[in-house]
């Protein structure tokens, strides 16, 4: 008996750090994606400078067909101190480990149809990273 308590005790307390260590992940991947809506949405180039990978791509469907913008040239057209006047919030995060995809929705007051963006960020050195975005107009 005093062997089965020990035994769920053990259990109890790895349980919850794992619980803890998800937690943690997820406010880091919601602390980063905020960091690119205030970056995107709040003319604030550094930011988007910080959670982006170096290599990172945008990926949209024109005309039909599939365009990629630079994550460098985004960052380009993000004017210091200049916010567009979006609204960005997190619609949905999913991660295993070190590999998370979210959802993001931007919308505009003088627009009735938002953004959702889709990203692929990773994890390294205990920091969340946005390796890819794809975007496209929500319908109605």
């Amino acid at each position: 008996m005093k062997r089965m308590k020990q035994l769920i005790i053990i259990v109890s307390i790895l349980l919850a750090q794992s619980s803890m260590a998800q937690s943690t992940d997820e406010t880091l991947i919601r602390e980063t994606l905020t960091q690119y809506i205030e970056g995107s949405t709040g003319g604030k180039p550094s930011l988007l400078k910080k959670v982006f990978y170096p290599n990172l791509n945008l990926y949209y469907v024109e005309n039909n067909t599939i365009k990629i913008w630079s994550g460098k040239a985004y960052i380009e057209d993000t004017k210091e101190g200049k916010p567009t006047g979006e609204q960005g919030k997190i619609l949905s995060i999913d991660y295993t480990n070190n590999a998370a995809v979210a959802k993001v929705e931007i919308s505009h007051p003088n627009s009735r149809t938002p953004y959702i963006d889709y990203f692929m960020l990773l994890k390294t050195n205990g920091k969340w990273t946005i390796i890819h975005k794809m975007f496209t107009k929500k319908t109605q």
